[in-house]
Formats: C-alpha cells, sequence, structure tokens
C-alpha cells in the first residue's frame, strides 16, 4: 500500500508517516522547497531513499502548484491521499486571509482535481477543522451547521464541501474528519498549548519573566493527536465514503490548562483584574524540588530567586484577541 501525505513535516503529518510505517506502508510526503529543511519531525524516520529498504520518499511540491500535484499524484500512484497540509493558525489567517484561502481552500480542490485528472484509483482524506463551528453551540457533530468565525474557519468549510462535492460528483471515496483540537509534544510552539508549556519552562529556568495570552476563557475540546492520526486511517478503511467528527466530548478553558501546566511544578497562580487587565500572580510554590529538577541547567537556588510569590507571570495581550471569537467547542460524541 502506497499513502500519500501533505503536510508530512507537521504535528500530524509526522504521526501519521509514522503509523503508517508501522503497518507496512510505503508513505510518500510532500515538503515545500526551502533554504533550510523543516523536517525535524520526521528525521527519526527518513532513510536516505537509495537505502533498498527505504520506506519513506520525501517529494518537492505545493497545494499552490495544481501541475506539480498532478504529476506526483499520477507518477506515485498512491492508495490514499491524506490532505493535511494548510495554513492552520487562525489568528494569523486574519493577518492573511488571502493566503490562508488559497493554500487551505483552494488547495484542496486542487489536490482532488489532480486525482481526478490522473484517473487514478484512490481514497482521499481531506483534513476538516472543529473551527468550521465556530459560533454554533455545542456540543457539535456531524449534523451541526457551520458558522466559522475566521478566515481559517472558512476556508475548511470551503475545503470540506468541495470534498463532498467531488465524492458525489465523480464518485472519488474522499472523507473529511473533523478534528476538534489535539495536542502533543510536536505542536507547534505558536499554538496556545505549547505557547503555555515552552513559557512555563523558561519562567521556571529564569529565561523569561511572563506568559502573555490572549482570550482566557476560550474553551476547547483537547485530544491526543497520535490517538487522532489513527482515525484518519481508519475513515479511509470503511466501505464507503462519510465524515466523522472526531473528539473526546469534554471541553476546558485555556485559564484551566493555564493552571494545570503550573501546578505540575507546583506553582499555583492567583487571577486579579478583568479583560485586558486580568493578571496571573503566583500565590505560592508548594514544590520547590520539582522546580529545581527542571532546572538542571541552572544552579540550584537560581530558580527561587527568579521566582516569588507575588510575581506577575501571565498578563493578556489584546493582539492575541481574534477580531472574531470562537468561544466554545465541544465534540458530541453520543
Amino acid at each position: 500500500m502506497k499513502a500519500l501525505i501533505t503536510g508530512i513535516t507537521g504535528q500530524d503529518g509526522s504521526y501519521l508517516a509514522e503509523y503508517l510505517l508501522s503497518k507496512g506502508y510505503e508513505v510518500h510526503g510532500i515538503i515545500r522547497r526551502a533554504s533550510t529543511f523543516n523536517t525535524g519531525r520526521i528525521d527519526h524516520i527518513y532513510t536516505d531513499p537509495h537505502n533498498p529498504e527505504a520506506k519513506l520518499f520525501l517529494h518537492y511540491g505545493d497545494l499552490s502548484d495544481a501541475g506539480q500535484l498532478t504529476n506526483l499524484i499520477y507518477n506515485i500512484q498512491p492508495n490514499e491521499v491524506y490532505n493535511l497540509a494548510a495554513q492552520s493558525h487562525v489568528r494569523v489567517s486574519f493577518d492573511m486571509p488571502e493566503y490562508t484561502g488559497d493554500i487551505t481552500a483552494l488547495g484542496a480542490t486542487r489536490l482532488l482535481e489532480a486525482i481526478r485528472r490522473s484517473g487514478i484509483k484512490t481514497k482521499f482524506y481531506q483534513a476538516s477543522s472543529s473551527e468550521m463551528f465556530g459560533a454554533s453551540p455545542p456540543p457539535q457533530n456531524e449534523k451541526t451547521p457551520f458558522y466559522p468565525r475566521s478566515p481559517y474557519g472558512a476556508a475548511k468549510v470551503y475545503a470540506y464541501w468541495v470534498t463532498v462535492n467531488y465524492r458525489e460528483a465523480y464518485g472519488l471515496f474522499a472523507a473529511n474528519g473533523i478534528l476538534f483540537n489535539h495536542e502533543s509534544p510536536r505542536r507547534g510552539e505558536t499554538f496556545v498549548t505549547r505557547k503555555i508549556t515552552r513559557a512555563l519552562a523558561n519562567i521556571v529556568k529564569g529565561n523569561q519573566k511572563k506568559l502573555y495570552l490572549g482570550n482566557l476563557n476560550a474553551k476547547r475540546d483537547w485530544g491526543f493527536a497520535p490517538e487522532y492520526v489513527e482515525m484518519m486511517h481508519l475513515m479511509l478503511q470503511q466501505d464507503e465514503p462519510d465524515d466523522y467528527v472526531v473528539g473526546t466530548g469534554e471541553s476546558h478553558t485555556v485559564r484551566e490548562f493555564v493552571e494545570i501546566a503550573f501546578s505540575y511544578v507546583g506553582m499555583e497562580i492567583e487571577w486579579k483584574g478583568s479583560g485586558v487587565s486580568e493578571r496571573g500572580i503566583l500565590s505560592s510554590i508548594k514544590n520547590h524540588s520539582m522546580i529545581d529538577v527542571l532546572c538542571s541547567k541552572v544552579e540550584k537556588g537560581d530558580s527561587k530567586k527568579n521566582l516569588k510569590v507575588g510575581d506577575v507571570i501571565i498578563e493578556i495581550d489584546p493582539r492575541y484577541f481574534r477580531p472574531t471569537e470562537v468561544e466554545y467547542l465541544q465534540a458530541d460524541i453520543s
């Protein structure tokens, strides 16, 4: 079996590549040409393509280049295609709406059209997103109306419906996976969960004074990325293509995530103020030994000098607010 993955260097793409290789697949990935490599998430599974046992192959391409996509589909002849590539940062999509639409929305069209024109028989997975639900009240399922609140969400809605259209118009095996937030150590550091954990480590080490965040009350359904990529594969193993929601059925605020993360190292946060004036104050340090362990590169005791009860370590930065917020996402798993 052969699989082609767009976005293979991302969080989901790297886990999916690992998973498919473990199942005996030959895996092909599309990467963009750049002056430096961005393959850190897959370096551990990549081998020289001249190696006769190589099972992972990388090809230059881009979702903006329809001709190259058609060439790759025709030459590789994949049994399964997973479209995970996108401009995937919601806040950035407000700053780059045209680019987001071109890659995230039209990119899916170009890939589907490449499959259709090549004439090969393959199965197609489109990485849809819970951001498509936007302002629709939770819990959200496959029948919930879409109400996107960002250029990213709107682009994903387009990609969703064009996938459905190619399924119905041309008989392609094309499935949408509407995945709610899913995290891992490979999550990009500009996303809020990794931003929090990275800042926590830097604050503990004395390399950073404060964590700056936007909407603390946004609620999200957070899962574990390696489990979610298994669902992607499972969708393409069904007898007939369909669209599926994947989530945990639980929702938590960004504020809760912050409190749990800081409590892991024995730090308790007290919140004061409201709106853009809200601050997170270090109210207690319950586990100095844990902090010292995490500060292995800092001389013992230095972390305690950098961290004092009463310090303001979290502040709100209005730049991180979206022009239109999505307040509450939670999968309906009933």
